[in-house]
């Protein structure tokens, strides 16, 4: 079962890898929150066919309810300040200082649950991070405005993280999801409402964006997160889907006609090498 979840998270990092183009494509479109807003309840619904075909699936208890509720307002706050980051930063910065957030997932353990990381994990860990650094910043990180809400959002993708390793894992994948999702989605929502004013004549290019990040990156990225990490410890999950910023660097290149430097490689290098060692950490405590 944890080589079944560890291949589940490394097509997840696929999946969030090319989704990136699709979120450099909504950025462009200056939207934010009904981006977030119509991608989360488009998730919500493609989950919604399976659900109702199980028996019983429907019987959710109040607890499974509250941590939905946490987990929606954490994914609502990271997606937004992530989004909103795009708008006035460079897409190397923003992919770099999101993909922070495996290096605070030990110390949220850390702060929250008293988890004194192993000295593996942290070296795994420091490898990830320099290689993201690595794809993507390249040899420079040039800081602008919107840098302070990425890392304030890879805060709070590391949170979400923790809270779907922790407590999502008590209950059925695909009912938390949905409805984390939809609690996500109605807060995009609400804030569209009051702080966004979409064009009538919505680009093609956005429609599709929004069709691609709903199913795939939220509709089916998310929920083999929620049920991956039932069978992985956090940390090395967190460490498997760092490989999300070598795709995101692929498919940049596949997509969007950007160059993978040499620097680029390297980082590329240094996640896998960072992924490899929290394996082989496991091997040896089997």
């Amino acid at each position: 079962m944890r080589l079944k979840a560890d291949v589940a998270l490394f097509l997840v990092a696929l999946i969030w890898g090319s989704a990136f183009a699709a979120q450099r494509v909504a950025g462009q479109q200056n939207v934010v929150y009904w981006f977030n807003g119509l991608r989360f309840l488009l998730g919500a619904l493609v989950l919604l066919l399976p659900a109702v075909r199980v028996p019983g699936i429907w019987r959710i208890s109040r607890s499974q309810w509250l941590w939905m509720g946490i987990a929606g307002v954490v994914l609502f706050a990271a997606a937004a300040l992530q989004q909103a980051g795009l708008q006035s930063t460079t897409a190397g910065n923003a992919s770099f200082i999101t993909s922070l957030y495996v290096v605070f997932v030990p110390f949220v353990l850390f702060v929250g649950w008293r988890e004194r990381p192993r000295w593996q994990a942290l070296a795994a860990v420091a490898l990830a991070a320099g290689g993201a650094y690595l794809i993507s910043a390249g040899s420079r990180l040039e800081v602008q405005k919107g840098d302070a809400l990425e890392l304030l959002g890879a805060v709070f993708w590391a949170l979400h993280f923790v809270v779907l390793g922790k407590f999502a894992s008590r209950y059925n994948a695909v009912t938390f999801s949905m409805g984390h999702f939809a609690v996500c989605a109605a807060l995009n929502i609400l804030a569209g409402l009051f702080l966004e004013k979409p064009s009538i004549s919505t680009p093609g290019v956005l429609i599709a964006a929004i069709l691609y990040a709903g199913v795939f990156s939220v509709g089916m990225g998310y929920t083999l997160q929620v049920w991956a990490q039932k069978h992985t410890p956090p940390t090395d999950a967190a460490l498997i889907l760092s490989l999300e910023a070598v795709f995101g660097a692929l498919f940049g290149f596949l997509l969007l006609n950007e160059k993978l430097t040499c620097s680029q490689v390297i980082g590329c290098l240094l996640v896998l090498s960072g992924v490899l060692l929290t394996q082989l950490r496991e091997k040896k405590l089997e």
